[in-house]
């Protein structure tokens, strides 16, 4: 390195290198007028194209010919034809304009047939069990080539939904953003759950014969006491909570093989009564219907086989749900 190199400030070659980019920036916004003008083979012409006024258009030629260091179009008895650079430039031009075209146009329907990409969606699991068979069904005909993860919710809100690791969040959510695109889907309800032939089903579910029967709770906290116990409190009752487990999936396995009793959302219940020895009954205290949603980032607004699954997801509820 010379002393001169060394006197030189840190920053002084960076500025020249972009000193000499800027000094070679090219107007693109000239590329139509070039197009124009190489197609209509004159000033008239190109600006009728462009919906310009001629004076503009040859306004513009004077910036292209100064850009190109080329006279682009020249004088032939009284028309204009175009230069051998103009003629090699314009199947060139000709091509960019096609492909800003292209970029700039709707595109057409996607085939989904042929769309191979993963589906990431975040379901508490009592919605993705609902809605998981009727969805995989009607994707196996219609996305074949797409792969769908299911994963728990997430501890960090709608992070993943904003960042894109996740397509979809079907559930409560109760984070409301702008930053978000969220359609209620239906309204469901906590009914209770027992095996088939239980006692308690013997007669009618009364808040007294409910609290007497021994509960499992479904918390993933770990919670023994939830919405039901303040309505049974209400009453002047409590109810015996044996156990709490993490998913209801887990409490519909022991049910069928235990006097145990829970609660759970109707459509989870209704859903799970086709493949396990269990009967629903209403709870004979209130609680709060819940308000179940679908969420997306607005990245995925137009995507085709975004479209479909919102659709998919909307279309694979539960009749039994729907009303709710």
């Amino acid at each position: 390195m010379t002393a001169t190199d060394a006197d030189r400030p840190a920053h002084s070659d960076w500025s020249e290198e972009m000193s000499t980019l800027l000094a070679r920036q090219v107007d693109i916004r000239l590329l139509p007028a070039l197009d124009a003008l190489l197609q209509e083979g004159s000033v008239t012409g190109a600006a009728e194209r462009l919906a310009l006024s001629p004076p503009a258009m040859s306004r513009a030629l004077s910036k292209i010919r100064r850009a190109l260091g080329d006279p682009v179009l020249v004088r032939a008895g009284r028309g204009l034809v175009p230069t051998p650079r103009a003629l090699e430039l314009q199947p060139k031009v000709r091509a960019l304009m096609r492909a800003a075209e292209d970029i700039l146009t709707p595109h057409q329907q996607e085939d989904l047939t042929q769309v191979s990409r993963t589906l990431t969606i975040v379901a508490d699991e009592a919605y993705a069990a609902v809605l998981s068979p009727a969805l995989l069904r009607r994707a196996i005909q219609e996305v074949p080539l797409a792969r769908f993860t299911f994963t728990a919710e997430s501890s960090h809100g709608n992070a993943p939904l904003r960042e894109g690791a996740v397509d979809i969040e079907i559930g409560i959510i109760d984070e409301p953003s702008p930053e978000l695109c969220i359609e209620p889907l239906f309204r469901d309800e906590f009914v209770g759950v027992a095996r088939t032939g239980h006692p308690l089903l013997s007669g009618e579910v009364t808040a007294r014969t409910f609290a007497a029967a021994r509960h499992v709770s479904v918390s993933r906290k770990g919670r023994m006491t939830g919405p039901i116990d303040v309505g049974l409190r209400e009453l002047g009752l409590r109810r015996d909570v044996i156990a709490s487990v993490p998913d209801y999936g887990e409490a519909l396995l022991m049910l069928p093989l235990t006097d145990f009793v829970t609660a759970m959302p109707r459509s989870l219940a209704v859903s799970a009564q086709k493949s396990v020895s269990i009967e629903v009954f209403n709870l004979p205290v209130e609680t709060d219907p819940i308000s179940i949603c679908q969420a997306w980032h607005p990245r995925h607004e137009t995507e085709p086989v975004h479209v479909w699954l919102r659709q998919a997801i909307r279309s694979a509820l539960p009749p039994a749900s729907a009303g709710h």
